[in-house]
């Protein structure tokens, strides 16, 4: 009897570190001056934009403002935010022959890491995908207000906004040049996590895992 006690008692362990880690991801925010920067100059530039009349009568000063807003958003968000609250990172180069090639870089954590939380990487899609919406409405509005003054600025904010939004799904998705098959794979995954974000869990990752396009 008391053998079959001991039996019962041996084996038995705990193991509170995937709960420990799973809180963690949830709770923790590991790069709020990168957190805080990947909001910034894209929000800067949209408040500028809509609110530089009543600063400034200088269209030329709010010009410059905005584009100068929208090109630290770009280049801070393509080598820096990205890398830090997601692990991610995409350029594109141009080989000696002349062709175009879109390099994807990602991050992969050991176990004895910590992977990005789900806080910044939650904050690191949705501005990544709601500001170039924003601008997509500000195009529309020039347009029927007929403030073609502003129009190339817009086109601008637009394109830099959403160069980055193109090159983080293909990264995230490795690399897949069919652009439909990306979009509506990446979107299904969204809602999935936005669902069920406790029993969505990102694989184990090591190393760095380069994709070359």
């Amino acid at each position: 009897m008391k053998q079959a006690l001991m039996d019962d008692t041996e084996d038995v362990s705990l193991d509170f570190g995937n709960e420990e880690e799973l809180a963690f991801r949830k709770a923790k925010v590991r790069h709020p001056l990168a957190t805080f920067f990947h909001l910034f100059f894209r929000v800067s530039a949209i408040v500028t934009y809509v609110c530089c009349d009543w600063f400034s009568r200088s269209f030329v000063g709010c010009f410059v403002t905005v584009l100068l807003l929208l090109s630290f958003d770009f280049w801070s968000v393509k080598n820096v935010t990205g890398r830090l609250m997601v692990g991610l990172r995409w350029w594109n180069q141009i080989d000696e022959d002349g062709k175009s090639h879109w390099i994807f870089e990602a991050r992969k954590v050991s176990p004895s890491g910590t992977a990005a939380t789900e806080a910044e990487a939650r904050i690191f899609w949705l501005g990544l995908i709601i500001c170039p919406m924003i601008w997509t409405v500000f195009f529309f509005s020039t347009l029927f207000s007929l403030k073609l003054k502003w129009l190339a600025l817009v086109i601008a904010g637009i394109s830099l906004q959403a160069a980055n939004l193109y090159g983080y799904i293909l990264c995230k998705m490795g690399g897949e040049s069919d652009i439909s098959k990306v979009t509506a794979s990446f979107l299904s995954q969204t809602v999935f996590q936005t669902a069920c974000p406790s029993d969505f869990q990102k694989p184990g990752l090591e190393g760095l895992e380069i994709h070359k396009c």
